[in-house]
């Protein structure tokens, strides 16, 4: 790739500061078959949580806001899981069961995980029908959005049917069904679902059967794969081959380096976890942008040639568990979020992201949003800045990609963008010649070429 101007300067002594480089990443090959698939290589991922999204909690009071994510700059919707929740052991909140309340109002509160399916082939009645979700994936695809299913293959809940016409389907402990457990057969917490045995041949026949459902009679366009690597690579690739003699789906792992075996022909794009963490201690000041640098070049190399990730700062399991990207990032989110396009992948956003949700979304119960909040203008408006910059060809996902690091500057070139971001709460002053004009509102940067705590410029290399 040849170097634009602005990195020349860099390494012709304009820092001060050494600077460490990552060496210029190009792909031998693509590692997805596109095919109907080119409209991943700009696209950008947005994460639904039907439950919360409108008054209703459900998909007709979801379709109206189709219009508002297109015009935001959203290319792909991923729907939290739609199926019927299981009653039987349903959390409430912490190790507490709903059955285990004794006031019913108060029972009622809670509408249990959406990860604890009940019927694979049924849409939860909170939720509507199937000819409700047939409509919004017609609705999607009218509009040239595409829309993946969230899909909870290792575990179901305790009431689905399958619990009683094939227990031996089910990963058993002393004698009993067991939920998932960990390395030493311990539980991990997860006491409202029961964990799947991909031993059995059976089991493997009818969890393809379900998924290839709804691509035939509904259309959707691929899968997120609920803690993928808790599934063996061969199910996922045998029924994923089957699936793609129908429809070419795109897949996505919530799974990063657990199993490589995942992403040999199955899965073309991966949770970016360990990336997501350093971003993280990266706006606490915990480390430095050559340690980033490191870690992202770590976690790329292992995929090189496989699959791309899902860049992020927030998402349904750190809102809920971990707390908002403003908790966990402060005065950094700004500038984290542009990291987060400005890396090799696809950036995702989370319900509420766009208006700057402030608060913790509950996992077992419902809290509807509010999208009228005046604040959410300003965060749209940055976010939709950032879609219109992801969607030029220069950020397609697996493009190459050069990172420097000088001093508390991070440094990205992606070939026809240059982004510089200041990784730090300290002002920063730099010695910056370029012809590149600015294609992305500037923030923390001055005219007397400083940037402010966490401030950002994005330029065009011409």
């Amino acid at each position: 790739m040849k170097m634009p101007k602005i990195l020349l300067l860099l390494f012709g002594g304009i820092f001060l500061i050494s600077c460490q480089k990552v060496s210029d990443h190009k792909t031998a090959g693509n590692p997805v078959e596109y095919d109907s698939l080119k409209w991943v290589e700009n696209a950008t991922i947005y994460e639904v949580n039907l439950r919360h999204y409108s008054p209703e909690g459900n998909i007709q009071g979801f379709i109206p806001h189709l219009d508002r994510l297109k015009n935001l700059g959203i290319d792909i919707l991923w729907i939290m899981p739609i199926h019927p929740i299981g009653m039987k052991n349903r959390k409430a909140k912490g190790d507490l069961f709903v059955e285990d309340i004794a006031d019913s109002t108060e029972r009622m509160k809670y509408q249990g995980s959406p990860y604890s399916v009940q019927n694979y082939r049924a849409v939860n009645p909170d939720f509507g029908t199937v000819d409700d979700f047939k409509l919004l994936v017609k609705e999607c695809h009218k509009r040239g959005m595409k829309i993946m299913l969230d899909w909870v293959a290792n575990h179901t809940a305790w009431d689905h049917a399958w619990i009683t016409e094939h227990p031996e389907w089910y990963t058993h402990k002393d004698g009993k069904i067991t939920d998932p457990l960990n390395e030493k057969g311990e539980s991990i917490g997860w006491t409202d679902v029961a964990d799947l045995n991909y031993d059995e041949p059976g089991l493997r026949k009818a969890m393809t059967d379900d998924m290839m459902f709804w691509v035939k009679e509904c259309d959707i366009d691929g899968f997120r794969c609920d803690v993928a690597f808790e599934v063996p690579a061969d199910f996922w690739d045998a029924a994923v081959n089957e699936i793609r003699k129908t429809k070419n789906v795109f897949m996505l792992a919530e799974a990063e380096g657990h199993n490589m075996k995942l992403y040999d022909s199955t899965f073309q794009m991966y949770y970016a976890w360990n990336i997501h963490h350093q971003m993280n201690e990266l706006a606490k000041g915990k480390i430095t942008p050559e340690i980033f640098i490191n870690e992202w070049k770590k976690t790329d190399s292992l995929f090189e040639g496989k699959a791309f990730p899902m860049n992020f700062i927030t998402n349904h399991d750190e809102n809920s568990w971990n707390g908002t990207e403003f908790e966990r990032m402060g005065n950094a989110w700004r500038a984290m979020a542009v990291l987060s396009y400005a890396l090799k992948g696809m950036p995702l956003i989370y319900t509420g992201q766009e208006i700057g949700l402030d608060r913790r979304l509950p996992f077992f119960e419902k809290d509807t949003i509010d999208w009228n909040v005046p604040v959410g203008d300003s965060y749209t408006g940055f976010y939709r800045d950032l879609n219109r910059l992801k969607a030029m060809h220069f950020l397609r996902v697996n493009a190459p990609i050069e990172l420097l690091a000088t001093g508390n500057i991070l440094v990205i070139n992606r070939g026809k963008a240059t982004f510089m971001i200041n990784c730090s709460e300290n002002p920063e002053s730099m010695n910056l010649n370029t012809d590149g004009r600015q294609i992305l509102d500037s923030y923390g940067w001055s005219d007397d070429k400083k940037f402010s705590a966490w401030g950002y410029l994005v330029y065009a290399n011409e």
